[in-house]
């Protein structure tokens, strides 16, 4: 059995999509609203869910199975039940027993907290831009419990590889380390995405693969992803780097080797019909993590991979459907 295992803050977003952004002090109808759950590494594993079930985890060698490490309510609060069931069984239309397709054995259920962390979204249908303002009562991981949590899957002996989203980077380098001493062999991918936040550049320099944002990459005055990734791998340790562009696609860095490839999101004088970019990235990460698990596959391929599957995501709403 090969478990992965993502760790991330997982959110209830409320969706606004609006005419354009509003001024301050303004008053404005929203056209459409959606209540969803988000966060990064959940989405991720929604997405994972699908691709698993088309082809079977099975078929897989050997099998995978996808845990998820999230802070969550109360395990009897209703905001907890409407999380979990709303990752579905990995099938198309979302609907099902989630147990079946992720593990959230492993999820910090706070007591006595009723609400989950939430994100409220305005998305402005003129520019297609996102704002975001998020609130979290609930506390947040401690190294602690994660050694905990680290601790139950070395008892078995599985290859495990664990990805983190990068949010608190302090909790999150000591978890890496901790990795380290303990399962040496475990793989560990990080996603770098908020520009500006310290301790993401230590961070990265820990991972095995790491994932860049454009926003981030612009922050630190790159124009490319190749000039990110080129840069970026004089500091760390990562075996292969990646770095999505938008409608420019992603790029992917082999470090040892210095070998660059890039694919575009679409074809020369193709356009792409954008409805829901939220979850873009979290979709390019799952189709990389599900690549990076086919070993018969070339990395152009599981690049290719990824970014279409990013692709086909921002021309619907959420992602249900993602996979026949």
């Amino acid at each position: 059995m090969r478990h992965l295992i993502l760790v991330g803050a997982c959110y209830l977003d409320t969706i606004l999509t609006v005419p354009h952004f509003p001024e301050e002090d303004s008053k404005l109808r929203a056209t459409t609203l959606q209540v969803r759950r988000g966060g990064n590494c959940p989405n991720s594993l929604q997405v994972l869910a699908q691709l698993l079930a088309a082809v079977g985890p099975q078929q897989h060698h050997p099998p995978i199975k996808l845990h998820m490490v999230s802070c969550l309510p109360d395990a009897h609060a209703a905001a907890t039940g409407k999380i979990l069931a709303s990752f579905g069984d990995g099938d198309s239309d979302g609907g099902g027993s989630p147990e079946k397709a992720i593990d959230f054995s492993h999820c910090l259920f706070r007591a006595g907290h009723e609400e989950p962390a939430s994100s409220y979204i305005i998305r402005s249908g003129e520019t297609g831009s996102r704002t975001i303002v998020n609130f979290n009562h609930l506390p947040e991981m401690t190294t602690g419990e994660f050694e905990k949590i680290a601790d139950a899957f070395t008892q078995h002996g599985d290859e495990c590889w664990w990805h983190f989203e990068g949010r608190m980077p302090a909790t999150t380098l000591s978890c890496i380390r901790y990795l380290r001493q303990v399962v040496p062999g475990s793989t560990v991918s990080v996603e770098v995405e908020k520009p500006n936040r310290e301790g993401l550049v230590e961070l990265a320099a820990e991972a095995d693969v790491v994932f860049y944002s454009r926003s981030w990459a612009e922050s630190r005055g790159y124009t490319t992803p190749e000039a990110c990734l080129r840069a970026e791998a004089a500091s760390s340790k990562a075996s292969l780097m990646l770095c999505t562009w938008g409608e420019q696609g992603a790029g992917a860095l082999a470090v040892s080797g210095g070998e660059y490839i890039h694919h575009p999101a679409t074809l020369p004088r193709e356009g792409i019909s954008v409805v829901d970019t939220i979850g873009a990235g979290d979709t390019f990460i799952a189709g990389m993590l599900y690549g990076l698990h086919a070993d018969a596959w070339s990395r152009e391929a599981k690049l290719a991979f990824a970014v279409g599957l990013a692709t086909k995501k921002v021309r619907r709403e959420g992602f249900a459907g993602l996979v026949p």
